[in-house]
C-alpha cells in the first residue's frame, strides 16, 4: 500500500495574500486524485505546483462561503475547453447546484463531460463514496452558515509476510496463500502462530480529516479518533479568541485541544486571518498544547 500524497494549495482564510492563496487541497490516493474547496486562484495553484487538473475524480466543497469555492466554475470550464471526457464528481451544499447550472446556462457551455453533482446531507456523518482504494466521507461541523468537513481514509491492503517468518518457516503454495489471507499458521509441533505476528502492512492505511470552518466543536472529536493527519482551521490567536466566537471560527489553541482530544498522529493548522504578518505566535500557542503541529504554506506537500 501506497502513502497517500496532500497538496496544500491554499492556506489563509477569506482575503487572499501575496503568498497565502484562500482555501484549497489536492489529495492523491493512489491512482484517484481529489480536490478539497476551491478558492479562486486554485486554477493557478495548480499548475503552480504541477498538479493536473485533467486528473481530478472528485471535488469536495465545504461550504457557499467564496473563499472556499469561487474557483470552481473556472476550473469546471477549463476541463471543458481542455477537452475532458472523464466524468467529474462534484459534492457540496445543495445550493451548489443551483449556482454551477446558472453560471453555465449563463455562458451558454454545455460541458462535452458528464458532471455529477453529490448533495451534502443535513447529518452528523455521511458515507459520500467508497471503493477499493478509499472512503470518502462528510460531517457536519458549526459555522455561519451549513458546513461540513471531510474525513478521507485508505482501505486497508492485503499484509505482506514478515521475511523473517519466511526464512524460518518452509511454507507450501496453499499454506501462503492461507496466511495472506488472514490465516494464522500450525507449525509442526502444533503451535498456532497468530496472524498478525507473522504479517505486516508495507504501510499502515491512513486517514486524513479536513475540519474548516468550524466554531470550536469538541464533540467532534469522538469522530476524527485516532486520524493520521487532521487538518483544522486556526483563523486567530487565543487573543481574539471572542472574535473567534463571535465569527464562527477557532483559534490555534482550540485547534490544537480537538488533535490532542482525538488522538491524532499530526495536526496542520491553516485558514490563517491575513491580519497576523507573522504567524509563528499561532504555530506557538498550538505546540503548547499539542506539539506535534505543523503550520500549513501554500505548496506544502506531505503523505499519509
Amino acid at each position: 500500500m501506497k502513502p497517500f500524497t496532500i497538496h496544500i494549495l491554499g492556506s489563509g482564510s477569506a482575503i487572499p495574500t501575496l503568498h497565502r492563496n484562500p482555501s484549497s487541497q489536492h489529495l492523491r490516493v493512489d491512482t484517484c486524485c481529489l480536490l478539497i474547496d476551491c478558492a479562486e486562484g486554485t486554477q493557478l495553484q495548480l499548475k503552480r505546483f504541477n498538479l493536473s487538473p485533467m486528473k481530478i475524480d472528485h471535488v469536495l466543497i465545504s461550504h457557499l462561503h467564496g473563499d472556499h469555492y469561487f474557483g470552481l466554475i473556472g476550473l469546471v470550464s477549463s476541463m471543458h475547453l481542455a477537452g475532458r471526457i472523464n466524468p467529474l464528481y462534484v459534492y457540496g451544499p445543495p445550493a451548489l447546484y443551483d449556482v454551477i447550472t446558472q453560471q453555465l446556462a449563463l455562458a451558454n457551455t454545455q460541458l462535452r463531460y458528464r458532471l455529477e453533482f453529490i448533495p451534502l446531507q443535513d447529518k452528523p456523518f455521511t458515507s459520500l463514496f467508497a471503493d477499493d482504494l478509499l472512503e470518502i466521507a462528510a460531517f457536519k461541523v458549526k459555522h455561519r452558515i451549513p458546513c461540513w468537513g471531510f474525513l478521507v481514509r485508505q482501505k486497508a491492503d492485503q499484509r505482506n509476510i514478515k521475511k523473517s517468518f519466511l526464512s524460518q518457516y518452509r511454507l507450501s503454495h496453499e499454506e501462503l496463500k492461507a496466511v495472506k489471507n488472514g490465516a494464522d499458521y500450525v507449525n509442526a509441533q502444533g503451535e498456532v502462530i497468530p496472524n498478525k505476528q507473522i504479517t505486516c502492512y508495507t504501510h499502515p492505511a491512513g486517514s486524513y480529516a479536513y475540519c474548516t470552518d468550524t466554531l470550536f466543536a469538541p464533540e467532534l472529536s469522538g469522530l476524527l479518533q485516532n486520524v493520521t493527519v487532521l487538518y483544522h482551521e486556526a483563523t486567530f490567536m487565543q487573543m481574539h479568541e471572542k472574535e473567534a466566537a463571535e465569527t464562527y471560527h477557532s483559534t490555534a489553541a482550540q485547534a490544537a485541544r480537538m488533535a490532542k482530544n482525538a488522538g491524532v498522529n499530526k495536526l496542520i493548522i491553516g485558514h490563517f486571518s491575513s491580519r497576523y504578518k507573522d504567524l509563528t505566535p499561532l504555530l506557538e500557542e498550538a505546540r503548547l498544547v499539542f506539539e506535534q503541529t505543523e503550520m500549513a504554506t501554500d505548496g506544502m506537500c506531505f503523505q499519509v
